[in-house]
């Protein structure tokens, strides 16, 4: 085509309605894997129903799901570039349509929230607005005449039959066959979903947590034998594997709640940066090799795998909405992960161990809870999204946070009294100064919480403060220092 007929065309688009795509267009999210988590959140029962709904085509389909699910229009993640551009050609008097394959509710939900389109054509009624019925639905309530913003291939009869396209996050493929028959009035690159973007979604930086299964190779001073520290590390890969898999799957459970959350609605899956549907087939992929890996290690330590995915599903799926109970779950899920480094490597955990990494971990679950409830009160909220918690209820979880740190303390001071510890270290009376780091640092993870200071994970927080770097580091020295060392004998 000739440069002066496209620049031709082109101007006269800028004067024929522009009808826009939802789906992957103005929200890079899909509405309808939306829905349907919203229905499985809803009932779980629901997916024995879904075969029954699906028979009646994609239209009555999509009917059932909204019935039971209803997508908001205020918290979906919109394409900022796209929409800018949208206003002002609405500024400019241009008419706006929205026309997708998503049901008509979530359709006419979305426009009155962004309160920009003249007209709204969506799935209803048993038609299914996709492909060619979208184009004819565009041809008989706009007009012959319009320019389309979209984004995939299956757009590409709409394409073929606009005056002028606006591709939106469109692929090179795509791209190029939509320029061999249409002008292009703009184009909108998509938001990058590379390798670090997936390394936020599977929450690599928390695979830190599983260094608790060394804990017994730790207190049992094995650290030295290579093979136990070989058969640690695949157990540390399959936990952090299994749990990477239980944050996606926990993120796209969350959408909606993680999207009102002032940092959780940046995440890969709230935001829309990674596609549900990738990130639940890399879900899957990632828990079968943690699977396999753990069944390498031993039966017993698969069976440890498979309660902590119990344990953590039933934690994201029902009980981390009660008060109180997230939490006392939180510090049993880290608990057991103690307890899989002992079977792993075939050592007996103490139960000066189980009952110390309880109470610290509970303590640390609520400077999580705090701290976000610090973070809502600046913002002058009232109550969490998603969780039964009240910024009221911080005059409850303050003293309880500080009376389970202290609890972990005493603990260890019994501890250090028993005989068996005073047997097993050659001068157990160092461990006091381990008490005394303990005092310190949980003292200082609960200040920076009063002060606002606190990531919503402490242990992260933890890994990034540099005063707790320094003090844990001195409290595993002093630790080994009291095993090996034999500075005198004492009444």
């Amino acid at each position: 085509m000739p440069h002066q007929n496209r620049e031709k065309m082109v101007a006269i688009s800028t004067k024929a309605p522009l009808v826009v795509d939802l789906d992957g267009t103005l929200t890079p999210t899909d509405t309808l894997l939306e829905s349907v988590i919203q229905v499985l959140k809803h009932s779980p029962l629901n997916v024995l129903r879904m075969p029954f709904w699906l028979m009646r085509g994609r239209a009555g389909f999509k009917e059932a799901i909204a019935a039971h699910a209803g997508i908001s229009g205020e918290h979906l993640p919109y394409r900022a570039c796209l929409l800018d551009y949208l206003r002002e050609e609405k500024r400019k008097g241009r008419i706006i349509v929205l026309a997708t394959a998503a049901h008509h509710s979530i359709a006419r939900n979305v426009a009155g929230h962004l309160g920009l389109f003249d007209k709204v054509l969506a799935t209803q009624a048993g038609r299914n607005l996709k492909g060619k019925a979208k184009l004819q639905a565009i041809r008989e309530q706009v007009g012959p005449c319009f320019v389309y913003a979209g984004d995939s291939k299956a757009d590409i009869p709409i394409w073929q039959a606009a005056e002028a396209a606006v591709l939106v996050d469109v692929a090179w493929n795509t791209a190029q066959a939509v320029r061999r028959h249409v002008p292009i009035e703009r184009e909108f690159p998509g938001a990058s979903g590379g390798l670090g973007v997936w390394l936020r979604a599977l929450r690599v930086h928390q695979w830190l947590k599983n260094l608790l299964l060394f804990v017994p190779l730790l207190t049992a001073f094995s650290f030295l034998d290579l093979g136990k520290m070989a058969t640690m590390a695949v157990a540390f890969l399959a936990f952090s594997l299994a749990a990477s898999a239980t944050y996606m799957v926990n993120d796209l459970w969350d959408l909606e709640s993680d999207r009102a959350h002032p940092r959780k609605r940046l995440r890969p899956f709230a935001s829309g940066r990674l596609p549900i549907l990738k990130g639940l087939v890399v879900a899957a992929g990632a828990l079968l090799l943690a699977l396999v890996l753990a069944w390498s290690v031993s039966n017993a330590f698969l069976l440890m795998l498979v309660l902590y995915l119990v344990l953590t599903s039933a934690y994201s799926w029902v009980l981390k909405e009660y008060v109180l109970i997230d939490v006392l779950m939180l510090s049993l899920l880290y608990t057991l992960r103690i307890l899989a480094g002992s079977v792993a490597i075939g050592t007996a955990t103490s139960s000066w161990l189980l009952a110390f990494s309880v109470f610290m971990f509970l303590s640390l679950a609520l400077v999580k809870r705090c701290a976000e409830l610090v973070t809502l009160e600046g913002n002058g909220k009232a109550a969490t999204r998603g969780r039964d918690y009240r910024v009221s209820d911080l005059a409850v979880l303050w003293p309880l946070g500080g009376g389970a740190a202290l609890s972990a303390v005493v603990v260890f001071g019994l501890f250090i009294s028993a005989p068996e510890t005073q047997g097993r270290y050659g001068t157990p009376q160092m461990l006091w100064l381990v008490a005394l780091g303990l005092i310190y640092w949980l003292a200082r993870l609960w200040v920076k919480t009063s002060r606002g200071e606190m990531h919503d994970d402490p242990v992260i927080y933890a890994l990034k403060d540099h005063g707790s770097r320094m003090t844990v580091c001195a409290m595993v020295a002093i630790m080994l220092g009291a095993h090996f060392l034999v500075l005198g004998t004492y009444p």
